[in-house]
């Protein structure tokens, strides 16, 4: 006899008790990205693509804008080689995998025609990163179901980017993820050890931002190395921190 509808959709995500967070959260996804029409467009700035260090070296133009992605590249690497049984965790080292490419083609000659290919990979990692918080924190079905629309809306909104030179929605994109994430690991008990990696994450790619910000600063400072080398370089070890917690962590079994 063939189960009712509702019966399956409750052996996949569990009663409305057990999933109370899932509602929560994807309540507020929606809320938020219903408020998106009612701020006013974000064009894409043209100064954006001035960046602080344009040496060329070694016949590289932005030498060390460039060169500074082969972090992504190895950790990647080394989390496709590794982890390559859950959906949303292969998606997240491919996207930090051809974010190493992606940003060098970017910084090799940037214009908004490059950048789509720098944000492209970045989308899917953050996306990536917020279903598998969803598989480990709520529900590991309603994560892996999850994963499939976040990826979608990523990829569109940076085709509404280019369509219409408008950032509201990758910038929900890549910002949601920094507002739920930290809710979910606050009111949610982990299911694996390891969780400071992802705190040691947070910070790094909080810096990140911070040298991408002050790129002209920095530079300025140092005369060596720009505060956006500087950003590829924290972002990648963020992006390290998640691969020691895959590597290391371990279920917690409740007593």
């Amino acid at each position: 006899m063939r189960k009712p509808y509702r019966t399956i959709a409750r052996d996949i995500l569990g009663t409305a008790e057990q999933n109370r967070p899932l509602l929560l959260l994807l309540g507020l996804m929606g809320v938020s990205l219903a408020a998106l029409p009612l701020l006013p467009p974000i064009p894409q700035d043209p100064s954006y693509h001035d960046f602080a260090d344009q040496r060329t070296l070694l016949g590289v133009p932005n030498f060390w804008n460039v060169t500074s992605n082969l972090p992504f590249v190895a950790v990647g690497i080394a989390g496709l080689w590794q982890f390559r049984r859950d959906p949303a965790t292969i998606v997240l080292f491919l996207g930090v995998f051809l974010t190493g490419f992606g940003s060098a083609y970017y910084h090799w000659n940037p214009s908004n025609d490059t950048l789509f290919w720098d944000r492209l990979p970045m989308a899917l990692t953050f996306m990536a990163i917020l279903a598998v918080a969803v598989e480990e924190r709520v529900n590991a079905r309603a994560g892996a179901i999850l994963l499939w629309p976040l990826l979608a809306l990523a990829i569109f909104s940076l085709l509404l980017w280019r369509s219409t030179d408008d950032l509201r929605l990758y910038g929900w994109v890549q910002f949601f993820p920094c507002l739920a994430l930290p809710l979910l690991f606050l009111l949610l008990p982990p299911k694996f050890t390891g969780t400071s990696y992802w705190l040691v994450a947070a910070a790094l790619y909080a810096l990140a931002k911070v040298f991408e910000f002050y790129d002209h600063a920095v530079y300025a400072a140092l005369s060596i190395l720009s505060g956006h080398t500087l950003k590829h370089l924290a972002a990648a070890a963020a992006c390290f921190a998640i691969l020691r917690y895959f590597q290391t962590r371990q279920p917690i079994v409740l007593a």
